[in-house]
């Protein structure tokens, strides 16, 4: 019979043949899942190069070493380059998103514009008949307070109204409907608006229609 004396030493770091062989499971478990997880390329690299360290002798250790470390150098530049791709990839498409915001803002501005535009042009013709009622001393009573709502209403819109007698003629916001020559100017000039234009801060809606007069010679 063995007694307890017998045995080998707990501590003294003999493994104990009573106990049988022991195994040391290195798999990783999904704790999720509860089964074996398949290992990343980096941890195969790492297993493939332990086990062949472990298996190899103390000369060929030190070129198994440096394979290893090639081989993760190589598996690290994948990775980089991998890395590199997709924060290209996130910035493109950061400027896209950035470019179709821009896009978008432009083009519901430039929609609003047109509306105004348009608008304003079908007001026109009211709007010549109310500077006709004006002249002639027509605009008065409640018909006068509805004329000041819509004139401002337009210019909170930017609509502008222009044309004076004497300023320069310009044909790219004035019509000449009447002619004629004088001695006291010295460049074409407003003799008289006949009717008023209209504007926005980047479109004639209706050049102001006048009567010029030129230099004589």
């Amino acid at each position: 019979m063995t007694s307890e004396n017998d045995r080998p030493d707990a501590g003294s770091g003999q493994p104990d043949p009573a106990e049988g062989p022991r195994f040391t499971d290195k798999r990783r478990i999904d704790p999720e899942t509860g089964e074996v997880r398949q290992p990343t390329p980096e941890e195969q690299v790492l297993a493939d190069a332990e086990s062949i360290v472990q298996g190899a002798g103390s000369e060929g250790r030190e070129e198994v070493v440096l394979e290893g470390l090639i081989e993760a150098q190589k598996l690290a530049a994948e990775r980089l380059e991998e890395l590199q791709r997709a924060q290209a990839a996130h910035y493109n498409l950061e400027q896209q998103y950035s470019a179709y915001v821009k896009r978008s803002k432009a083009e519901a501005l430039a929609a609003h514009d047109r509306g105004v535009a348009s608008l304003a042009e079908a007001l026109i013709p009211v709007l010549d008949d109310i500077e006709l009622a004006r002249q002639h001393g027509d605009l008065s009573g409640p018909f006068l307070s509805i004329a000041e709502k819509l004139t401002t209403t337009l210019q909170r819109f930017g609509v502008e109204q222009y044309g004076q007698a004497g300023e320069a003629f310009d044909p790219a916001v004035h019509e000449a409907l009447m002619h004629s020559h004088s001695a006291e100017v010295t460049e074409p000039t407003v003799q008289m608006v006949l009717q008023h234009g209209y504007r926005t801060a980047d479109r004639v809606l209706r050049a102001a229609r006048v009567a010029v007069v030129d230099p004589e010679g």
